[in-house]
């Protein structure tokens, strides 16, 4: 799956440098809320809802997108929120790790939590990208994630013997999770002198750390969810490579954190 990811982000990764750099806010904006509500859509048909239970997916996901991406602004709880979704997820997570794929809540709950994963999330990359210099912190932050992969696998596939939560994720190991937070430290020392050289050596180190911390609980957290659903990817929409969940799972956590870090 990592592999996967790379090979695609090598591809998508100067289109999408495109689109963050030139499209206009209104322009970025819609683009986000397009994607969210896929994942929305993904979320639905991972879980099985019936047609009515669709309701279930936008009353706890689809409002709370739309209601922040049309105001521009982060919901008054939103940080708060954020965290308990977070929570719940990595919950889910150790759950999953402990006891395999029918320790964790399905079906409704399930779809419910995967609505507020997204309609909370994914809205935070339209408010960071529009924010005054958010252009060049949601390029660091996007080329940390990238780095944190790549260090991830490289590292984990030639030298990995540690499982790090095989019930949840088989390939990982615990020696490819520590290179990718090295790759992310590396990579935010390096960029922070051309992308965000307000921030001080600490800051940035803590943050490319925290960042690629999340970006791999992100990735946990995709794979859980999807071992509780019964599915093997989040959708089609990238054929052969999967769906939108599992091209964008290490970005979200790191969007919100990195909206509220970064001035």
């Amino acid at each position: 799956m990592l592999r996967t990811r790379l090979k695609t982000a090598f591809v998508a990764l100067p289109a999408l440098l495109a689109l963050i750099t030139f499209a206009p806010p209104a322009v970025f904006t819609l683009v986000v809320a397009l994607l969210a509500f896929w994942a929305l859509f993904e979320i639905g048909e991972m879980t099985h809802l019936h047609e009515w239970s669709w309701l279930l997916i936008v009353l706890a996901g689809g409002i709370p997108a739309l209601e922040t991406l049309l105001s521009g602004h982060a919901l008054p709880a939103g940080s708060i929120i954020c965290v308990i979704v977070w929570f719940v997820m990595m919950i889910l997570v150790v759950q999953v790790g402990i006891g395999g794929a029918d320790s964790g809540a399905s079906g409704a709950l399930l779809a419910v939590l995967g609505a507020a994963w997204v309609g909370m999330f994914f809205p935070y990359f339209a408010l960071l990208r529009n924010r005054p210099m958010g252009v060049p912190v949601i390029i660091l932050m996007l080329l940390i994630v990238f780095a944190t992969d790549s260090c991830a696998y490289f590292i984990g596939r030639f030298t990995g013997r540690i499982k790090l939560m095989p019930r949840v994720s088989p390939h990982k190991t615990a020696e490819g999770a520590l290179g990718g937070l090295a790759g992310a430290v590396i990579a935010g020392l390096i960029l922070r002198g051309s992308l965000a050289p307000w921030l001080s050596l600490v800051a940035v180190t803590l943050l490319s750390l925290a960042v690629g911390i999340l970006a791999q609980a992100g990735d946990l957290a995709n794979s859980a969810f999807k071992r509780v659903a019964g599915v093997k990817d989040s959708g089609w929409i990238f054929p052969g490579h999967g769906g939108l969940l599992d091209r964008t799972c290490s970005l979200v956590f790191p969007a919100v954190l990195t909206y509220y870090c970064v001035h």
